[in-house]
């Protein structure tokens, strides 16, 4: 007998520990979604992942400027995910998972979502700018929602830490 996953054409393995997938980037919202996946993640016996994608700029012939602007862009984002890091660990004592990607933020957090199936819940919080929730909640929620084959969290970005510790 097929599990129920299978028959609503998800293959995810079932499994005893939650992985809740926070996209880290220098938002402003993007500290709302850490601590919210972090207090969720200590509450239920889960672990954070940390995910960034780093973006190729595309000089054509110049490859060695490209080179060096994505060297310097990986080492941006590998310390900004080390303070992140200490964050979910403060928060949960347990270090996060640490996934960094190469290519445009959506595409490769799509295609890390289909790859790893050990990730059971995405963690984003709405952008606080006014209009929209952000480009990748948009995009999330609209022309690419049937690709996402687990839930998505979305946590108002205007939470204070007040707010997410009694919700959590």
């Amino acid at each position: 007998m097929a599990n129920e996953s299978s028959q609503a054409g998800i293959d995810r393995p079932k499994q005893e520990e939650r992985i809740f997938l926070v996209v880290a980037d220098q938002s402003e919202e993007m500290p709302v979604a850490l601590r919210y996946a972090s207090r969720r993640a200590k509450a239920t016996g889960g672990r954070v992942a940390l995910f960034a994608a780093v973006e190729r700029e595309d000089f054509g012939h110049w490859a060695a400027v490209d080179d060096l602007m994505e060297a310097e862009q990986r080492d941006e984002t590998e310390a900004m995910m080390s303070r992140y890091a200490e964050t979910v660990q403060d928060i949960t004592g347990v270090p996060p998972i640490i996934y960094i990607r190469h290519g445009q933020t959506r595409d490769a957090l799509l295609k890390l979502i289909d790859e790893e199936p050990t990730i059971s819940i995405l963690v984003l919080a709405a952008g606080t700018g006014g209009r929209s929730p952000g480009p990748l909640i948009s995009a999330l929620t609209g022309k690419f929602y049937g690709r996402v084959q687990i839930p998505i969290t979305i946590v108002p970005g205007t939470l204070t830490n007040e707010d997410i510790d009694v919700l959590t």
